[in-house]
């Protein structure tokens, strides 16, 4: 059963833990501080920051306290890494890490930074959680049909072109002519093979800049969509057009150079069930991405689950007006990616 959370004021933010005993003035209030002439009570100060970082500083306590329920197994995983992220800083900025955190996040203490790390984590687990939910079979049996596909095994001989830093412009687009020139007349051998396998591994080790792989004859084994760097953007796609056997008659560009690809054989790709779960990951890390309100209604929707209650009429409203705000801000941000 969860817990209804009722939010009566932020002053038990203010005044609790100090250790000592909170004077209570002549009228009934207690003080959070005393002057000879004059005290501030902690409605005084209530009243006052409510209207600044008050709604922000609440939400964030609501937040913690709910999803430290939630998530209650996650708890050491959040901390470790919002430590993990507070040593990289230290790390990387030596006796300026704190100037650093002041500066560039607006937060004066490595701590409060640290609480601020902790809980963005378990936000994420609860974002990432609601966009899931939001998934459909459907949606997940069109991205098996139209995008998963079974591994295939290629091999390659890449032509990298010899260019230095110091080269001029012209002599650099010399390097990639000869380089495209020399993919070219691998292919030429290629098409007066009569066996393209063993031709194909010969010529690796005689062509390939590929030392890692032109002795086993350019051997890249199996790969998918997602195996291989972005240095090999095209390649994929390009091995991927092919069948079994073929290889492609114009020489493929990447970031390294000119490639020759040979597609060897090919596998089954997985039943749906063996792989729905990733699927469905995947799906909703793209939903995250692509729609700027699936985190506020993610938060919005697990505080409602927990029955917060703002008591205070005036927060009340600001955080009504914050929602629609931020959701407004989404939405406008969702077209302007759209365009």
């Amino acid at each position: 059963m969860k817990k209804k959370i009722a939010l009566l004021a932020l002053c038990s933010l203010l005044v609790a833990g100090c250790g000592k005993t909170i004077p209570t003035l002549k009228d009934g209030s207690q003080a959070v501080v005393t002057l000879e002439k004059g005290n501030i009570s902690v409605d005084d100060l209530y009243e006052e920051i409510k209207d600044t970082y008050g709604l922000s500083a609440l939400v964030n306590m609501v937040d913690k306290k709910i999803l430290e329920q939630e998530y209650e197994d996650s708890l050491e995983d959040a901390r470790s890494s919002a430590e993990s992220q507070i040593e990289q800083i230290n790390s990387y900025y030596g006796d300026d890490a704190l100037s650093a955190v002041q500066q560039y996040t607006g937060y004066s203490t490595m701590e409060a930074y640290e609480d601020y790390l902790y809980l963005a984590y378990l936000q994420n687990l609860a974002v990432e959680d609601y966009a899931k939910d939001q998934i459909t079979d459907d949606e997940i049996q069109k991205y098996y049909d139209d995008e998963v596909v079974g591994d295939i095994k290629v091999s390659h001989i890449l032509i990298t072109p010899e260019v230095t830093d110091d080269m001029s412009d012209e002599d650099k687009e010399k390097a990639e002519n000869e380089a495209k020139e020399k993919a070219e007349e691998v292919i030429e051998k290629l098409n007066e093979a009569e066996d393209v396998s063993k031709t194909f591994e010969d010529l690796a080790k005689e062509y390939s800049s590929d030392e890692a792989t032109s002795e086993d004859g350019g051997d890249l084994g199996y790969i998918n969509k997602d195996t291989l760097s972005t240095d090999y953007d095209g390649f994929t796609d390009a091995a991927y057009e092919l069948k079994d056997g073929e290889y492609t008659k114009e020489a493929v560009q990447t970031s390294l150079g000119y490639h020759v690809i040979l597609r060897v054989e090919s596998k089954e790709k997985a039943e749906l069930d063996e792989i729905k779960d990733t699927i469905k990951d995947t799906l909703a890390t793209d939903l995250i991405s692509n729609d700027a309100t699936v985190t506020i209604n993610a938060l919005q929707a697990l505080r409602k689950e927990y029955g917060m209650e703002i008591v205070d009429s005036e927060l009340n409203k600001q955080y009504n007006t914050y929602i629609q705000n931020a959701l407004a801000s989404a939405v406008e941000s969702n077209n302007s990616n759209e365009q």
